[in-house]
Order: structure tokens, then C-alpha cells, then sequence
């Protein structure tokens, strides 16, 4: 800008800091085409605003292929004006898939790790929160569309099972299932700095990890009304309507 303008790189820079402009960041989006958009965010977010009574509600996903990545050399400590450093190469040495439920109202998380996410490892897990969950109380789980949670088996379990209720989030809106904030949690505080041999020390990581926070769990805490949500998601429409 400072070529093309022929102002020094001095004004260029005080001219974007009064303006708060920031052209070198990037934020992702993306805008869900789901025919049935508003009926599946209204299930959601009603059940994170006014949840039912005598019910568990959960919210479900699983992250794959978390790699067991071990560094080519040893990571130096941080120490005082310099952050910990570790190498940018690194040995692979298996991968894992982290089953979790989020308990909305507790911030308590229930997890698994499997080596697949296949229909039949979802259904252990299912089979799992059903157990901790006392009989007099239904379960709602929230979820995505991933075609594991729709296969036939899976269909014919909940038909045994009248208590767990499914309500799915559209599609492109995973920012609507709140366990995806545990995930980025858990990758940013533990995963993305984490050096490993094997996927067993990196599943004894991700325990240890869940196991402390639910000592003091802390429940994300849902605020955005269906209204609110629906005017920005028209704006960005309105947006980019005048871009083509």
C-alpha cells in the first residue's frame, strides 16, 4: 500500500492502527445451506436456554485421527524473554478418536478413545452414557450429521432405547454444538504442544487432561437467542449477496 500510494510505511502503519484495520488476520466462516436451518437451531438453542425438565442434556462429538507425534529433538524449556520452543518436524506414531460428551449443565465431560469412529465404536459409547446416567432421567444428545450417527444399527438401538432423544445441529454449524469448545480447549492446552511415543502415553495425556478439569468442571455457558443468531447469519447472507 505504501508503493502504490507513495506515503512512507510509518503513515501507512499509524493509518491502519486509528482505523483498527488488521488486513494481515483472517477469521473462517461459513454460512449453512440446510433447508431445515431454523427448526434445528431453534431444538438446540432451546435446549441450552430452557433445557427440559428430568432430563440429562449432552453435547456430543468425536475428534479423529488425533496424531501421536513425538518431536525430532528435544523441546528447550521457556524461560524469561524467550517461550518454550520445539522443533517443527515430527515422528508419527499412531492416531486415536476422542469420543466426548459435555454435560451442558455441569461443564462434566464423559469421553472415550477408540481407534476408529465407526457406528459400532459410537454405539459403545452411547451404551456408556446410558449407564452413568440414572433411569428415571432422559438423555438428549446434540450432535452432527455425520452419517455414523444416522446408520441403521444406530436407529434401531435408539428404538430399544425411548429415553435418548437426538437433535441434530444443521450442517456447516458445528460452532452450534458446544462441545466444540472443549475440543479447542483441549488442543490448545494440551494436544498442539504435546510429544508422545505412542498413541497409549497420548491417551493417558488426554484422560489425565479430562480427568482434572472435571475435579473443578466449569459449564460453557450458552447466550445467544435463535433471534440473535438469525440476524447476523442474515447479514453475512446480505453480505455476500453483493459480492456476486
Amino acid at each position: 500500500m505504501a508503493a502504490a500510494t507513495g506515503h512512507p510505511h510509518a503513515t501507512i502503519s499509524r493509518i491502519w492502527r486509528a482505523h483498527g484495520l488488521k488486513p494481515h488476520r483472517v477469521k473462517q466462516f461459513k454460512l449453512s445451506t440446510d433447508p431445515q436451518f431454523v427448526a434445528k437451531l431453534r431444538d438446540v438453542v432451546g435446549l441450552y436456554l430452557d433445557p427440559p425438565e428430568r432430563a440429562v442434556v449432552l453435547s456430543f462429538d468425536e475428534k479423529s485421527q488425533i496424531q501421536a507425534l513425538d518431536r525430532t529433538q528435544p523441546g528447550l524449556p521457556m524461560k524469561k524473554g524467550r517461550a518454550g520452543t520445539m522443533t517443527h518436524d515430527y515422528k508419527r506414531h499412531g492416531t486415536t478418536t476422542l469420543f466426548a460428551a459435555l454435560d451442558v449443565a455441569t461443564g462434566t465431560i464423559q469421553q472415550k478413545c477408540l481407534p476408529q469412529h465407526r457406528h459400532e465404536d459410537f454405539l459403545v459409547f452411547l451404551k456408556q452414557i446410558v449407564r452413568s446416567v440414572p433411569k428415571d432421567l432422559a438423555i438428549h444428545v446434540i450432535l452432527d450429521n455425520y452419517a455414523t450417527h444416522k446408520h441403521a444399527n444406530v436407529k434401531a438401538w435408539l428404538a430399544r432405547n425411548p429415553r435418548v432423544h437426538f437433535h441434530f445441529t444443521p450442517t456447516s454449524a458445528s460452532w452450534l454444538n458446544l462441545v466444540e469448545r472443549f475440543f479447542g480447549a483441549l488442543t490448545q492446552r494440551q494436544i498442539r504442544r504435546l510429544a508422545v511415543t505412542s498413541v497409549d502415553q497420548l491417551i493417558a495425556t488426554i484422560t489425565a487432561y479430562i480427568d482434572q478439569r472435571n475435579e473443578h468442571p466449569q459449564p460453557f455457558v450458552w447466550t445467544a437467542t435463535v433471534r440473535q443468531i438469525l440476524k447476523k447469519v442474515g447479514k453475512a447472507n446480505a453480505t455476500l449477496a453483493t459480492l456476486h
